[in-house]
């Protein structure tokens, strides 16, 4: 890979992680689509749990962590850093099985 191809992507790495870990704070806190539906509607009362819920990253935040901003910040950290990692290693085998 070409240095400034690496710098590119670096630099894209780096943004997408000061977006997530800081701006990402200020994101609306209303709610999506379905859930203003839901609320409209009157259906809200009856939605139920993701099977996901619990999670160490549920609801935009990490358990256990009672600072919001701090909270939402890591949980959008670690979304980058895991995505990366995915991206990463699913190029490398798609490049090595086109060769």
């Amino acid at each position: 890979m070409n240095k400034s191809l690496k710098n590119f992507y670096l630099a894209f790495f780096f943004v997408a992680l000061f977006l997530a870990g800081i701006i990402s704070f200020y994101a609306s806190s209303n709610p999506d689509g379905l859930e203003k539906v839901a609320e409209e509607i009157g259906f809200i009362d009856t939605a139920k749990d993701s099977a996901v819920a619990n999670s160490p990253l549920s609801d935009y935040g990490v358990i256990g962590i009672t600072n919001e901003r701090l909270s939402v910040g890591i949980s959008g950290v670690i979304g980058v850093v895991i995505t990366a990692i995915v991206a990463f290693y699913l190029f490398k085998y798609l490049a090595k099985s086109k060769r």
